[in-house]
């Protein structure tokens, strides 16, 4: 460990890793006492030569040293293996009954850079740095031994990888699919999904909501539901079955609404289920211009906004504040008195004392009062690090309309 690169810090910039932040940027790096190579491991202690820890060191990134161990450890195929069991037993814990999860969730789970989602008996991988790419024959030797998956895909279409000098890469791993096809029935709270894994949003579906599909579903009593930026018809399903009147679900994407629809029928929930394809912002708007002598009617006593992020970065969120406020001025002039609005972001750049703050700003322009009855954060196979701000991005209320 000794004959590691040392990377010394700045003084004053040990603090955050100290505390627990695995990133460490280059303007906080004081120098190296030998070159180190792209995607090597590098030992990191402070300005002192005190030891903090180790991690993998990429001169191409922004983030130049990524920690994945505050002692000396060897990071091979033992390392991963060890991690991912830690990663897992605190998935059992937490959602024992899940089929599909979040194994590893990068940051949250000390494995800066990598993702992996299980689907049923699939695996979907991610690396989104230059060290855990270099290291994904370790990495699936591992889930091949801890998992025993019937195959490892990997999904490595992400934006993030451009920043660490990385070429896209999408297919199978390791094992096999029956049949070469990437569609694979996916079961959430005993509703059965469809899911895209090379093709679909993320790495084929939004596994982060899926307490939250569940505890939204408890607050539909009967009525008419409103399904905004649908996919493939989480919240829409979760509610058909909970027992509302009717659904209807909105997507842009045509072909998403088509999967949305085939996941209605494959639970027989697809009478109680419309779907359309459409923009969101268009279709609302359509729905809420009145003539000076004309009064919009309240039509839903449930509307759900699930909206994609907003924002990918700071100087975008003046825009998307914007955009939030647009959106729930435009849906509070569509749900009755005792109505229920659930509403998400899943932006990181907008905390959820910000969002509030919108969604109150459009109720005040509305002329609704709001009654918060809920509130919602990740599941739990995405935790939260409090000393790691980027681990929690999404938050979402439940209110009522009290009149």
């Amino acid at each position: 460990m000794d004959s590691l690169p040392t990377v010394l810090l700045k003084p004053g910039e040990a603090d955050r890793v100290v505390a627990g932040h695995p990133w460490i940027y280059q303007g906080s790096i004081l120098r190296l006492t030998q070159p180190a190579r792209d995607g090597d491991l590098v030992q990191v202690k402070d300005h002192r030569q005190r030891f903090l820890g180790v991690g993998f060191f990429n001169s191409k990134s922004k983030i130049h040293v990524r920690m994945v161990a505050p002692e000396r450890v060897a990071v091979d195929e033992a390392f991963f293996e060890q991690s991912i069991r830690a990663a897992i037993a605190v998935r059992n814990k937490h959602l024992p009954e899940a089929t599909s999860f979040r194994v590893v969730n990068a940051e949250s789970d000390f494995l800066s850079g990598l993702i992996v989602d299980k689907y049923e008996d699939v695996l979907v991988l991610q690396t989104s740095s230059l060290g855990m790419d270099r290291r994904k024959p370790m990495i699936v030797a591992a889930l091949q031994r801890v998992c025993s998956p019937r195959a490892i895909l990997e999904r490595n279409d992400i934006a993030s990888r451009k920043f660490e000098g990385l070429a896209d890469a999408s297919g199978v791993l390791a094992g096999e699919l029956p049949g070469g096809a990437a569609v694979l029935p996916v079961r959430l709270n005993g509703l059965q999904f469809a899911v895209d894994l090379l093709g679909g949003q993320k790495t084929g579906l939004y596994l982060d909501k899926q307490v939250n599909y569940q505890r939204v579903a408890e607050l539909i009593q009967g009525g008419q539901v409103l399904d905004c930026f649908s996919f493939l018809g989480g919240f829409a399903l979760h509610a058909a079955r909970a027992g509302a009147a009717q659904v209807h679900a909105i997507d842009q994407s045509e072909e998403t609404v088509a999967a949305a629809s085939r996941n209605a029928a494959a639970n027989g929930l697809s009478e109680r289920c419309s779907f359309e394809a459409a923009n969101v912002f268009d279709w609302l708007k359509t729905r809420t211009v009145a003539q000076p002598h004309e009064r919009v009617i309240p039509r839903f006593d449930c509307i759900i906004l699930d909206p994609p992020s907003f924002t990918r970065n700071r100087a975008a969120v003046p825009d998307a504040l914007r955009g939030y406020k647009e959106i729930h001025l435009r849906a509070l002039k569509l749900l009755k008195t005792g109505g229920t609005l659930v509403t998400f972001c899943c932006s990181h750049h907008v905390n959820a004392v910000v969002f509030q703050e919108v969604i109150l700003a459009a109720a005040f322009d509305a002329r609704r009062l709001l009654r918060r009855v809920a509130t919602y954060s990740q599941s739990p196979d995405h935790p939260i690090i409090p000393a790691i701000p980027e681990t929690e991005y999404l938050k979402g209320f439940a209110f009522e309309a009290v009149r």
